[in-house]
């Protein structure tokens, strides 16, 4: 089990929420420990983004809250109507992300049963506004996570996972329910690489230089995930016409088997290529002794098709064109990323981070 950086927010977040709030006094401060639960962001810029929204969209929902008090009264009917109004106008002005902190100052402030109510509502506001405050705070001190270590961390895991699928899978090894569960899961993965890649995005550079080597990086690293994209396309497709893929003559075969496997390899080398355990030049995939061009592999296979609809061989070229295709795009974004790694690793390699070697 690992304590990770977040968790250690939190939890300093609602100590400071809750220390703060019985130090000016203020009722019910638990309720502050609970704002920062919610109020808390994994990055500083996006606590900028977030901090102005999250106090103006509290205000209008403790103004909400008390206008509903003072004409319908407190009970569970009002709360119901003003919570659902509440959510309407969020989703309106379009913060819709603070719905969940606003729908807790609104019982925080509906539930005062007090006869100076618009004093004890202005008091829990001001307690929930302590917890946003302190949130914060936190994330304005706290050291950030290393968040291009955790992004290409993620985009080397999750390519090496699909790139052994995508071997075992042209081997017809694999059980069909395994293969679509871990489809499944590393759908699910890359999604997640997609929010490594966005809070890497939403790191601030304070000067002109970092700003520069942000940028540069951020492009390879957007190429890397649409490379990881298409190797997981293909293995969909592996997995999909897996049934007519095996009814492919066996010389037939045994051509995609290689190409998928010097496409795999040379994905793999680029990674290690990328944080400099490998020189820039090794593993060209536009080496015309080591691969064929995209073009006379198409026209390798279209001959192939042609051979076996003569011999009335048992397999279907729609399908198999839809393999192709895949197949065509994951090396188009290898080749891609190749160039891009070249470039950076010519010009600037001083600025690959240190501890990205240890990942591989």
């Amino acid at each position: 089990m690992k304590l990770g950086a977040r968790v250690l927010k939190t939890g300093i977040a609602v100590s400071l929420a809750l220390y703060v709030a019985e130090l000016l006094g203020l009722p019910a401060s638990f309720f502050a420990g609970i704002t920062a639960i919610f109020a808390l962001q994994p990055s500083i810029y996006r606590s900028f983004q977030t901090v102005i929204e999250q106090v103006y969209s509290n205000i209008i929902g403790a103004v909400i809250a008390v206008l509903f008090v003072l004409t319908l009264g407190a009970h569970h009917i009002s709360v119901g109507f003003a919570i659902v109004l509440t959510i309407l106008i969020m989703l309106r002005l379009k913060i819709d992300k603070t719905i969940p902190l606003v729908l807790v100052t609104i019982i925080a402030v509906m539930e005062a049963q007090q006869e100076d109510f618009l004093t004890f509502a202005a008091l829990r506001l001001a307690t929930v506004l302590v917890g946003v405050l302190s949130a914060f705070i936190v994330n304005l001190i706290f050291l950030p996570p290393k968040y291009e270590t955790k992004l290409f961390k993620s985009i080397n895991e999750v390519s090496q996972d699909i790139i052994r699928w995508v071997r075992i899978s042209i081997q017809h090894t694999s059980t069909h329910t395994a293969l679509k569960e871990d489809i499944d899961r590393l759908s699910d993965q890359l999604i997640k690489v997609d929010q490594w890649y966005s809070f890497y995005k939403d790191e601030r550079s304070y000067t002109k230089k970092q700003q520069y080597i942000k940028a540069r990086k951020l492009v390879l690293y957007r190429q890397m995930i649409a490379t990881a994209k298409k190797s997981h396309e293909v293995l969909k497709r592996l997995h999909y016409y897996e049934n007519e893929l095996m009814q492919l003559p066996e010389h037939f075969h045994m051509m995609i088997e290689d190409r998928l496997e010097r496409l795999a390899a040379f994905e793999e080398r680029l990674h290690m290529k990328y944080v400099g355990k490998i020189r820039p030049e090794t593993g060209d995939l536009s080496d015309k002794d080591a691969h064929l061009k995209r073009q006379e592999v198409m026209d390798v296979f279209v001959k192939e098709i042609s051979i076996a609809q003569t011999e009335e061989e048992q397999f279907s070229s729609y399908h198999l064109l839809h393999v192709l295709s895949a197949l065509l795009d994951y090396e188009e974004q290898l080749e891609h990323l190749d160039l891009l790694i070249l470039a950076y690793q010519s010009y600037h390699s001083e600025e690959i981070e240190n501890g990205l070697a240890s990942i591989i």
